[in-house]
């Protein structure tokens, strides 16, 4: 389906049954707005105050009328409830057969662990038709994964597994938001979702690497620059974001938030990849996580050729 003023395109096989469900209570909700304004003003017009509209004694109540606006929305309302635990119940029990995915939120950025074993920053890449369990869980605070396209989204909680699952129907490249407010970064912590057909996937679990041979080191540690979300933090112009730009800081010597000094080197920006809070520039705060476990040694020299190559 198509996306439409309201939802962008159905790209999973549950999207369909949401949104019907979505349209549902919305062009029903309508129905009952405009009816009960509609009679509302009807009866303002008709009964407005005069001489012939003066009060008489009447019944008090009408048993037929008061069980029907009663029945009405209870039926209505149980409709919602059945259907809604049923989708529910759908959206949080992955199929047997599903592929697993572990997902990893942190300020400000996503990190995906990939069945074939790769990690990527804020990428993650799925097989079109087949299911995806994603596990997930945060480092710090609350977070929420959400796939607008795939109509899934689900909080990511600290010290603890939340899990969801969607199949793709559609090819192509979809957004994927934080929609829990989790700091300043919180509007740049975006990713995408690549669906691959069968034979891009196959090609693209053998493709999943290293640096290229042909692939200067500071050229990948450029490119790991913007995958790794280095950039989310980190500026090469000198302008000051969560963290210190990384123009022309090689060499030279930063005040940490202890008072004292140290000169950036090559050791320095490797124990802050790999240690982020073990020593804290002045006036920034302790909120990039570490990258342990997800990047290489050969990335991390790659990022390290990347910083001493700005100036």
């Amino acid at each position: 389906m198509n996306a439409t003023f309201q939802m962008p395109p159905q790209a999973s096989t549950m999207a369909s049954q949401v949104d019907t469900l979505y349209y549902f209570i919305f062009w029903g909700s309508a129905f009952f707005f405009l009816l009960i304004v509609g009679l509302s003003t009807v009866f303002v017009i008709r009964y407005r105050r005069r001489e012939e509209n003066k009060l008489k004694p009447r019944a008090h109540h009408n048993t037929p009328l008061e069980v029907t606006w009663t029945l009405i929305p209870l039926i209505l309302v149980m409709v919602v409830f059945v259907w809604g635990f049923k989708g529910y119940m759908a959206l949080h029990v992955p199929p047997a057969n599903s592929l697993d995915y572990y997902v990893t939120g942190k300020k400000w950025l996503w990190e995906v662990a990939h069945p074939n074993g790769s990690t990527a920053i804020n990428e993650m890449t799925v097989p079109l038709g087949k299911p995806v369990k994603v596990i997930l869980k945060s480092d710090d605070v609350l977070h929420s994964f959400y796939i607008p396209a795939f109509r899934v989204k689900q909080d990511v909680l600290p010290n603890r597994y939340t899990v969801l699952w969607f199949e793709a129907t559609m090819p192509g490249d979809y957004d994927l938001f934080c929609t829990e407010y989790c700091g300043a970064g919180h509007s740049g912590m975006l990713a995408k979702v690549h669906v691959l057909t069968s034979p891009e996937w196959d090609e693209w679990e053998k493709s999943t690497g290293g640096r290229p041979e042909d692939v200067p080191l500071a050229d990948w540690g450029a490119k790991l620059y913007q995958s790794k979300a280095c950039v989310t933090c980190h500026s090469l112009d000198g302008t000051v974001k969560t963290g210190p730009s990384f123009q022309g800081i090689f060499g030279h010597e930063v005040e940490l938030a202890d008072g004292s000094r140290v000169t950036v080197d090559e050791e320095y920006i490797r124990r802050s990849i790999l240690e982020p809070q073990a020593d804290i520039v002045a006036g920034f705060q302790p909120v990039m996580p570490t990258y342990a476990g997800t990047l290489t040694p050969e990335d991390i020299d790659a990022l390290v050729a990347f910083v001493k190559a700005q100036e």
